[in-house]
Parts: structure tokens; sequence; C-alpha cells
């Protein structure tokens, strides 16, 4: 077994992996991105719509244009890359190296090359997410060819050079859905209906006005794909509609199509996190961090879609950065002192990081869980409102940030909040 050691190692080669390793490359320590594919980028690779890098590069971008900017940068830097590697374990419990008394990670890989042992005083998580699948949602009927998840329908038809289908139906509004909608109009596809259960969309805005009210494909809300029909290939789809949650049988119909493409959500990918004994949330299915991203084990952070699923893949960038820039600071040897809890209260589905050090800038990221003009953001510690904060509008599918610093916890009242181990609340009224 062929063993290597480095400052940290980054696992995921996607925007958030490469910015992560960047950002502690230029602090001088040395480090190594791990990455399954035989290419750096991740997804973004098979994105080639365009809407990326408007905030990191102040540019319209394709995907694989955003790509190629971190990974210029990533060749001419100092980092060391593994592709076509995957990490098939982390082992956290501070095993110590032969010839150093610091405590070291130690991530097991299988290469091209064979097994090697990566030993790394760090780790940042970056594997990103997945799509569920049919399984996921539970819809009925046989298991007839044709039904892909919209993502694998997008790498089929912009890398592969296959197209999946002639006439489609997209169940769920997710944004990648929303994209292919788009994408197979272009390829002369028919897109006869994206379906969602929910009342609102869960895409973002932009990409419901520019992928199906500009090709004029019709978007059907709080309804249930309540059957797939078919036996060798898919000959359509059973759309149930529901009032006020409850499916209403006796206006059910059907949309004959040979593909289904399934937009119902992603899942941070976090088998290896688990296995390694990193506490995941229930909510989001990342790890639970602290406010410098840090996850229950000592230095071993997560960033990006790993840790929640974001809208662009510039906040990925942004919040992996950050993450580069907490880890050099714990490897430098600074530890917070005090650290205060975060939860969700009303009508907010989440709150990330899980702990805020008021003595610093944190950034703060939530979702909303209704559809609201005109909403106030509240935090609240105890009895105490520490900062109100208006909204134009809310929505689910639009992740919302905002910076809490030492000014928000200067007076008498949030410091005795502190002192009392109050929580900050974020609520939505």
């Amino acid at each position: 077994m062929k063993e290597l050691l480095f400052d940290v190692a980054v696992i995921g080669a996607g925007a958030g992996g490469m910015a992560a390793a960047l950002e502690l490359d230029s602090r001088g320590f040395s480090c190594a991105i791990i990455e399954r594919e035989d290419f750096l980028g991740g997804i973004l690779m098979q994105c080639i719509h365009n809407g990326f890098g408007l905030h990191e590069f102040s540019t319209e971008l394709t995907g694989p244009e955003y790509a190629e900017r971190f990974i210029d940068m990533v060749h001419k830097s100092g980092i060391t890359v593994f592709l076509h590697t995957t990490v098939t374990q982390l082992i956290a419990d501070n095993t110590q190296t032969a010839d150093s008394s610091s405590t070291y990670k130690k991530l097991v890989c299988v290469s091209p090359d064979g097994i090697l042992s990566i030993q790394c005083r760090a780790v940042v998580l970056a594997m990103g997410c997945r799509e569920r699948n049919r399984g996921n949602v539970r819809i009925p009927g046989s298991r007839p060819a044709g039904v892909f998840t919209a993502g694998l329908a997008q790498r089929l038809v912009n890398i592969e050079g296959y197209i999946p289908g002639k006439e489609i139906v997209i169940i769920g509004s997710g944004d990648i859905g929303l994209i292919m909608a788009r994408r197979m109009s272009w390829v002369g596809c028919t897109v006869k209906a994206v379906i969602e259960i929910m009342p609102y969309p869960s895409g973002l805005t932009r990409n419901i006005v520019q992928c199906l009210k500009d090709f004029d494909i019709p978007l059907y809300l709080s309804c249930q794909t309540s059957n797939i029909f078919g036996n060798d290939r898919v000959e359509g789809v059973e759309i149930t509609p529901m009032e006020n949650g409850v499916p209403v049988i006796a206006k059910r119909f059907r949309i004959d199509c040979d593909t289904v493409l399934l937009s119902v959500g992603l899942v941070p990918e976090n088998e290896l996190s688990r296995a390694a004994g990193v506490e995941i949330s229930g909510t989001t299915g990342g790890p639970l961090v602290d406010s410098n991203l840090m996850t229950n084990i000592d230095g071993v952070f997560a960033c990006g879609n790993v840790l929640h699923v974001h809208d662009l893949a510039d906040w990925v960038s942004e919040e992996s950065r950050r993450t580069g820039q907490h880890v050099a600071e714990w490897l430098d040897g600074q530890r917070t002192s005090v650290q205060i809890r975060a939860k969700a209260g009303s009508n907010v589905r989440y709150v990330n990081p899980a702990r805020i050090d008021p003595s610093r800038e944190n950034k703060v990221y939530l979702r909303s869980l209704v559809v609201k003009s005109s909403a106030v953001l509240e935090l609240r510690m105890g009895q105490h409102v520490i900062r109100r904060i208006n909204k134009d509008h809310v929505q689910p599918s639009e992740m919302i940030s905002i910076t809490l610093g030492p000014k928000d916890f200067e007076d008498e009242a949030a410091r005795q909040a502190i002192k009392e181990d109050n929580v900050v609340e974020f609520s939505m009224v």
C-alpha cells in the first residue's frame, strides 16, 4: 500500500472541492484533491446551460466554462490531484504517523495505481449530492424502459450524445428538471408536461420563466403522479390532482409519453461521512457543522452540496472558500471559545451552520417553508429579538443567506442570553 502525507485532503473536485483546496494552497498548506471521476469539475461538466459565474466572476458562463476557470487555477497551483480515485474509508479517530507526534486522519483509496493510504491533518468533505429516484418517491406502476433521473438524461444528451426519448413528461419541478425541459425541447423532443406535487414550483423562478413559459410547457401544480404505464417501454403516466393535500381520484387523467424524467430532489452524498462517525442532520441530509463548518469530528469539515443543497454553484464556491479559511485557521491552532446554537423556528426548514460564533462574522443559510410576500425574518434568543430582516418575497426554492456579527450580540440582553446558553431561533413571520 502506497502511503502519502498532506496537511489537508479534499474529497471531491467539483466547485466546492476546488475552491476549498485553492484557498488552502494559497495559505501555504499542502493539499490533495481526490476525485472518483477521470476529470475535474464534477457535475458542472454536463451543465452546458449558462447562468453560472454571475456572482463569482461577474460574468455569465456555462457550467464547463465556470469549472474551467477553477481547473486552470488548480493546474497552476501546488495542489496534488488524484483522478479516478475513490475514497472507500475515512478513519478519523486520530491515528498518529510514525515520524510525528501530530494526530492524523487516514483515507483509504482505490486508484489506478492500486490502494493508496493518504494521511492528513484535516479533511474537507466536498462530495456533492445525488438525485432522488423513483424508489425514493414510490411511484406505482410497472418498471418499463424510459424512466430516467433528469441528471442522467442531462449526461446522456450533453456528454454521451444520446437522446433518451421523444415524448417527455417530467415529474418534479426541480431546477435540473426545468433545465432539461428546455434542453429536450431544443433537441426536437416534445415535453408534454411538468408535474409538481406541491402547490408551488420547486425550482428557481428564473428557470420557471426561461425553461417552461418561454417554451409553452404546461406546469401542473398540486398534482401527484399516481401510475406509470407500459411494459417494455413507457406508454404514459397517470396524474391525480390534489386538493388540500388529498388526491381527487375522480379528476385523474392520463398523459401519453415514451419517457419520464424524475426531478424530485437531491440528497447530499454522505455514506462515507456516516461510516466515519460524522453526525448527520435529519433535515438537510448533510453533516451538522459549527460556525467554522467543522463537523462533530475534530479536523473534519464539510462544504457545498454535501453539507446542504445550494441553488447556485456560485454559492457553493463562496461557502467552500470560507471553509478553506476556517481549515487554515484550525491548522494554525486557532479555536473558537464560544459558539451559540442555531435552530429553525416557525416557517423555516433549516438553518446552516448549526452554531454561530458571536465574536466574528457568520454567514448563515436557511430556507423558508412558506411562499410569502412582505415577509419578516426574525432572529430571537429566548424572549429577546436580536434582529428583524424584511424580505420582499420568500419561497422554499430560494435559499436565503444573511451575515451575523458581533454587533448583533452587543446589547446587554443578547450577552445575557449567551451566558444562559440560549439558542438563536430563526423564524419567518
